[in-house]
């Protein structure tokens, strides 16, 4: 019996302290906290609640997650022309 692996749909987890609390907008880009790539959502949603618990005290710090995949097509390897 063969295993197939999962179809890699890729999450990036970065994170860094906001201008203000009500806007999603970086104090200082040069400074953002990229914490990873992980295969699927649950790993970085793990990488995300790890890395928000660590900067728990701190209240303009934020973390995301970015769904890489929804840009990037894995299957085809095309991507999405945003203009």
């Amino acid at each position: 019996m063969s295993t197939t692996p999962d179809k890699q749909l890729l999450h990036l987890v970065f994170g860094g302290e906001l201008d203000s609390l009500d806007k999603t907008h970086f104090s200082d880009v040069k400074n953002l906290d990229i914490v990873g790539i992980y295969p699927n959502y649950a790993t970085a949603c793990d990488a995300w609640r790890a890395a928000a618990q660590r900067t728990v005290d701190s209240a303009h710090t934020r973390y995301f997650v970015v769904h890489i995949h929804h840009l990037l097509d894995p299957d085809t390897g095309q991507t999405l022309d945003q203009d």
